[in-house]
């Protein structure tokens, strides 16, 4: 079992030591959500530049603050009301599970003259808690005119989170579901798209897991920063 601290130097050393554990094709995304900025300063110094969020407003905070050439993901659930706060800058979208939440992202991207990347969360647990689309609903929604009309938004892949259990062949058989319905959609909906190639599967619990189903982005939070704070002001004031 390995010991961590999340002191400045710790959070450092524990960035180098997931890094060194992962293959050359996936990129780390500390997950900095209800940390201070500070903490994200000390993963910053040592070459992080991909940071995920959950919250939309303390995303944006953060992005004021903090310097511009950082990749901001959101990984959480994303309420149509809060696009708004994203839109001007953010790297990449995780969790897209609707049609509806889709035609939002193109009306704020349009306004910002962009094109917003996402993956498209399937919900891949057995856990009902967790979000996320069917492969048939993701077909619906690919397979419409509705779709054929976002002109502002480019499907890079596939998100998913496991079932939080100790029972590996359990997530092992979750995240090569997930594999599997990506390579489905990239047959029949992006065959020849080269930036249809994101699988964004693993946390701190099980991303090695993931690495070995194919994962190319592991979302890890406690295992460099520690366990989440609520404290108001741990992270931005009265923001989040």
């Amino acid at each position: 079992m390995i010991v961590v601290d999340y002191t400045k130097m710790n959070i450092q050393e524990n960035i180098k030591r997931i890094k060194e554990t992962l293959p050359g094709n996936v990129q780390l995304i500390a997950v900095s959500k209800t940390k201070p900025v500070e903490a994200i300063e000390a993963a910053y110094e040592v070459g992080q530049r991909a940071f995920g969020e959950n919250r939309p407003q303390e995303m944006a905070a953060k992005y004021q603050v903090l310097p511009k050439d950082i990749d901001w993901h959101m990984i959480g659930q994303l309420q149509e009301k809060n696009v708004k706060y994203i839109a001007p800058f953010v790297k990449l979208i995780h969790s897209v599970d609707s049609l509806k939440l889709l035609q939002k992202i193109e009306r704020e991207a349009v306004k910002h003259s962009r094109v917003i990347d996402c993956l498209l969360e399937f919900h891949i647990a057995r856990e009902e808690t967790k979000s996320g689309l069917t492969l048939a609903e993701a077909e619906r929604i690919l397979s419409s005119d509705e779709w054929k009309e976002l002109c502002h938004i480019r499907i890079l892949g596939v998100m998913g989170i496991a079932t939080y259990t100790d029972d590996r062949e359990q997530i092992h058989e979750e995240f090569l579901q997930l594999h599997e319905i990506f390579d489905i959609l990239k047959t029949k909906y992006f065959s020849g798209v080269n930036e249809f190639r994101e699988l964004s599967m693993g946390m701190s619990e099980d991303y090695q897991i993931a690495v070995e189903e194919g994962s190319t982005m592991v979302r890890v939070g406690s295992s460099i920063f520690g366990a989440r704070e609520y404290r108001k002001d741990k992270v931005l004031g009265d923001i989040v």
